[in-house]
């Protein structure tokens, strides 16, 4: 059995039409389903429905051996124990740092809220920067609003939840796609198999 994990949203949506082309197609309505293990058309490949941020703990201890799972999310888990095999360029967006439109930096250390901890302290020892950082898990925009953060680091898309809420983006951190990635022991217990999904993949691409 080959198991890939992805999340549901805008990375299960967009992966769908290139695990297509590789005849990998859910039999259930994920819309209406509350299955966690969803069978496809092959009978021999499962999809596994977890968190975004889980997907590459499901990969690394060999539970999934393949995922899809966003660069944000795979650079904050920081493994060298899993294979990035594919960019699959799906469900792109940009990881910034934002803050109160107008507001000028402020005296002292800089106060930072993201829930990318790990991105955020490398991304200000690299510009020199001394920083608070501090870890929040949702609704990150309040956090300049009420005073508890100068600044955030988060994923941006169209940007129009920043601006209703009286920010603005400012300074990339990096450009974010979704990539397809390998348990190690999966590569090579199925190397054949898996490099022919690779193979189908980069040509739907």
């Amino acid at each position: 059995m080959l198991t890939i994990a992805l999340s549901k949203g805008r990375i299960f949506d967009d992966a769908l039409p290139l695990l297509a082309e590789a005849n990998i197609v859910p039999i259930e309505n994920q819309n209406k389903s509350r299955k966690l293990i969803i069978p496809t058309t092959q009978d021999d490949v499962r999809l596994l429905i977890v968190r975004a941020t889980d997907v590459p703990t499901y990969v690394e201890h060999g539970a999934a051996d393949l995922g899809i799972a966003g660069k944000d999310v795979l650079m904050e888990y920081g493994s060298l124990n899993l294979y990035e095999i594919l960019d699959l360029r799906i469900a792109m967006c940009k990881l910034m740092t934002a803050g109160r439109i107008g507001h000028t930096k402020p005296k002292g250390r800089l106060r930072v809220a993201t829930k990318f901890v790990k991105v955020a302290k490398r991304y200000y020892v690299e510009h020199g920067s001394q920083v608070d950082i501090m870890k929040l898990y949702g609704s990150m925009e309040l956090a300049p609003l009420l005073g508890l953060a100068d600044k955030i680091i988060d994923v941006v898309d169209t940007g129009n939840t920043l601006l209703a809420n009286g920010l603005e983006p400012q300074d990339l951190v990096a450009n974010i796609s979704s990539y397809l990635i390998a348990n190690k022991a999966s590569m090579k217990m199925q190397y054949a198999r898996i490099q022919a999904l690779i193979s189908t993949l980069r040509k739907a691409l």
